[in-house]
Parts: structure tokens; C-alpha cells; sequence
């Protein structure tokens, strides 16, 4: 991808160009997860729904471990793409891809030996423990797949090629949703037909994606000789990976505990809970999308020393993604009852249900905060911060207020904790960016600071 178009001059058009394509991917995976929950949800067995509810920790872990090297080399890539250092992309893309098929062939065994442990952790009890045993044995056969999807998928981001990288996504999701239907209902294989299915759509993205690097791609590699990385480029990927994988973990984390304290009040409430959580996923994922999209003009900018047109970037993403939370988190708790009765008809479910939703969005614009910022110090390969914000918003934060408000307010203090860990996730992060950001100021970014953040660079005095 040519500099020139990293440097158009409208930031929005330039922004929307860069998010749409992966808010587009991020739409298509909703459809997806919302379409898994509706077509398990037909079957009207609460203990099904609820086990491959339980199972979702295991998925997000795989995301994780793909992001370590998907988000890791995005960041490194994007500022290198600034530099104008193809040799150096060359060598850091091949060097994601090799270690993230081996990271992904040991993830799949260590998660079959343990997989009986593993979902006892998750929660579940003899009447879920055979039905989330189809669908986990599934995924951790598949799990070299799923951990290589989210590689190139970030990769060619990075490059530009956001268009190609929604394809790829899109396209996996769409022969996902095809063969739920099939495999669910009409071979009668349930869990393990929707985990077949997902595995099969991956595996799709994942040939796009080769395809797509060796023909189109200017800079990114698939040769193994070029997996050849200094220390320092390896420590990036996996400072700024880690932190983008502890987010996802964290999401494990969240969705295990919020389970764990479920279980005392059944496994009606677990079910109702899976529900929610694939529906709120619509604002977030959104958010996300947007957040993400904008990750390589950020990198770019601080790889050029550009601080100008970073601060227009920034103060234009923000207000675009907290407008886009709110408007949605309205509709869901307008419409949270009719939502819960598209996958469930128990009366007990749904109301339950509708509560839950409703708190769950009730902090999505704090939410879009944290991501926004975090996707910063991801581009500006700034480790700390990311990882500290990583491991708020649904890990150490969730966490403490979870503990508090469980014993001051039950069962609907178990169900408050996420907004109020939102709102507090949101206050660390405007902390963290004025701290880091802020207060480092001559023109935007000081450009010593910008010039320390990317690997390769020396760095140089202000100009100004």
C-alpha cells in the first residue's frame, strides 16, 4: 500500500475507509454468533444452550493467542510501514505466521488432556458436561485454524488492505451460518455440528488469507526462511500481543466468573447469561470494529511523527465511537425483553434476561473509551499501558467490583459489576493518556517520545 494513502488529507474519509471494511467483518461475526445461539436455541434444551455458553471461554482463548501475533505484528508492521521498512515487514509477518501455527498446534492438545478439568472450571455439571464435551473436543481439534485466522486478518490491515481482510472474515462467517443449520437441526448432530461448522468456516478464512498474502500482498511473507527476527522485533510482537491477548483472556476470565457466581441460582440463569452476552456483543464488537480500524492510521502516524494528524484522528474516532455506544445501548434496553424472546420462550428466561441485557450495555460508552485508548498505546507500542488497561475492564477491575457488590447487593449486584467496572476502566484510561500523552506535549506527541516508541528509530529532538 502506497504511503499517499495514509496521507490523504481528510482524516475522516481516511478513517471510515480503514474501519468500515473491518466494522463490515465484525457485523458479519454478530450475524454469526447471534445466528450459532439462535439455531441452538431452537432445540429449547436449556442445558444445551447453556454448555456451549460454557465453552465460549475457550474460544476466546484461541482469539488470544491469535492476537498475540494478529495485533502484536499489526502494531510493529504499521509503524515500519511509516518508516518504509519492507525488509523489516517481510521478516516480522513470517515470523507471526510460523509461530502462530505452532502456538496453536500445542494450544489444541493442552486443551483436549484437560479437557474434563478445564470445563469443570468453566462450570459445568453433569447435566451440561456431555454436550460441552462435543463441542470443546471440536474446537481444541480445530484449534491450529482458529488461532491462524486472526493472523492475517490483522496483517493485511496493516498494509491497507482492510477490503481483503473483511473477505476473508466475512466469508468464513457466512459458510459458518450456512452449515449451523445443516449440521445442528438437520443432521441432528447439535453441539458438535455448530462446532464443526465454526471450525469449517475458519478453516476457509485461513486459505483466503494465504491466497490472498501471495497474490496481492507487496511486503507481507510466507516464506519461513524470512522468519528471522531480532530480539527487540520478537519482544515488541509480544508486548503489545500479550496485552491485546489479555484482553481477550480477560473475557475468558469475565465469562468464567460471571458463571461461577450464576451457578448458585441455576442453570436457567447460566442459559439467559450466554444469551446476553452474544447480544451485547453487537455494540461491542461494533465499538471494536471501529477502534481497530483506525489501529494502522495510528501506527502509521507515529512511525512518521505525525502528531498532527494523530490528535485529529483521535478526537475524531472518539467522538464517533461514544456517539455509536450510546444510540445502540439505547435500543438494546428499549428493546432488551423482545431480544430475549427471538432465542428463548420461557417467561422466567426472557425476564431474566432483559435485566441482564440491560446492564450489560448500560456502560458501552466507557467501554468505547478503553478500546480507543488502548488501540493507542497498542500503536505507539507502549506495553505498560496496554496491558494495564487490558486487564481492567473485564479482568482485575471486573474482578474487584464483582467480589464488592456480591455481597452488598446479590444477585443484581453480580449483575451490575460490568458497567461499574466500565466506568472505572474508562476513568484508569483517561488517566494513563493524559499521564502519558498530555503531559508530553509540544505539538501533539513530543517527537522523541513518538521516535522511542518504534522500534528501529532513532530518537531525534523536536524540530519545533
Amino acid at each position: 500500500m502506497q504511503a499517499f494513502v495514509f496521507e490523504q488529507r481528510s482524516i475522516p474519509k481516511l478513517y471510515l475507509r480503514f474501519s468500515l471494511p473491518v466494522v463490515f467483518s465484525m457485523v458479519v461475526s454478530i450475524v454469526y454468533n447471534v445466528a450459532d445461539t439462535f439455531f441452538i436455541s431452537q432445540t429449547q434444551n436449556t442445558a444445551l444452550v447453556a454448555a456451549v455458553s460454557l465453552c465460549a471461554p475457550c474460544f476466546t482463548t484461541l482469539m488470544a493467542l491469535g492476537n498475540i501475533f494478529g495485533q502484536g505484528g499489526n502494531s510493529l508492521i504499521s509503524r515500519y510501514m511509516g518508516q518504509g521498512n519492507d525488509d523489516d515487514i517481510r521478516r516480522v509477518s513470517s515470523f507471526c505466521l510460523y509461530a502462530a501455527i505452532t502456538v496453536g498446534l500445542v494450544a489444541g492438545m493442552a486443551l483436549l488432556a484437560l479437557r474434563v478439568p478445564v470445563l469443570r472450571l468453566f462450570g459445568a455439571t453433569h447435566q451440561t458436561m456431555q454436550y460441552a464435551l462435543d463441542y470443546y473436543v471440536v474446537l481444541s481439534l480445530g484449534a491450529p485454524l482458529c488461532v491462524l485466522t486472526f493472523i492475517h486478518s490483522n496483517l493485511l490491515r496493516s498494509e491497507g488492505l482492510a477490503m481483503e481482510s473483511m473477505v476473508g472474515t466475512v466469508g468464513g462467517a457466512v459458510i459458518n451460518i450456512v452449515l449451523d443449520p445443516i449440521f445442528i437441526s438437520g443432521l441432528g448432530l447439535n453441539a458438535t455440528g455448530a462446532a464443526t461448522a465454526t471450525v469449517i468456516g475458519y478453516a476457509f478464512s485461513d486459505l483466503y488469507f494465504l491466497v490472498v498474502v501471495h497474490k496481492r500482498s507487496r511486503v507481507l511473507s510466507l516464506n519461513v526462511k524470512d522468519a528471522r527476527v531480532t530480539m527487540q522485533q520478537a519482544g515488541q510482537v509480544f508486548a503489545i500481543g500479550t496485552s491485546a491477548a489479555l484482553a481477550n483472556l480477560m473475557q475468558s476470565v469475565c465469562m468464567i466468573l460471571m458463571n461461577q457466581f450464576l451457578l448458585p441460582y441455576g442453570n436457567d440463569k447460566i442459559a439467559a447469561m450466554g444469551i446476553v452476552l452474544k447480544v451485547s456483543m453487537i455494540v461491542l464488537l461494533v465499538v471494536t470494529g471501529f477502534s481497530f480500524g483506525g489501529a494502522p492510521l495510528m501506527g502509521y502516524y507515529i512511525g512518521a511523527k505525525d502528531g498532527r494528524r494523530l490528535r485529529q484522528l483521535l478526537r475524531f474516532a472518539t467522538i464517533l465511537l461514544c456517539s455509536l455506544a450510546l444510540l445502540m445501548s439505547l435500543t438494546l434496553i428499549v428493546l432488551a425483553p423482545a431480544a430475549m424472546q427471538v432465542f428463548l420462550k420461557d417467561p422466567g428466561v426472557v425476564r431474566d434476561g432483559a435485566l441482564m441485557l440491560r446492564l450489560q450495555v448500560l456502560g458501552m460508552v466507557c467501554a468505547a473509551v478503553v478500546l480507543l485508548v488502548t488501540n493507542l498505546f497498542q500503536a505507539a507500542g507502549k506495553p505498560v499501558e496496554s496491558l494495564l488497561l487490558s486487564v481492567s475492564r473485564q479482568g482485575v477491575v471486573f474482578l474487584a467490583v464483582i467480589l464488592v457488590v456480591q455481597h452488598v447487593a446479590g444477585y443484581v449486584g453480580i449483575l451490575a459489576a460490568q458497567p461499574i467496572a466500565d466506568l472505572l476502566s474508562a476513568a484508569l484510561a483517561g488517566i494513563l493518556y493524559f499521564l502519558r500523552f498530555r503531559t508530553r506535549e509540544a505539538d501533539g506527541l513530543r517527537r522523541r517520545d513518538i521516535a522511542s516508541s518504534a522500534v528501529g528509530c532513532t530518537p531525534t529532538p523536536s524540530a519545533e
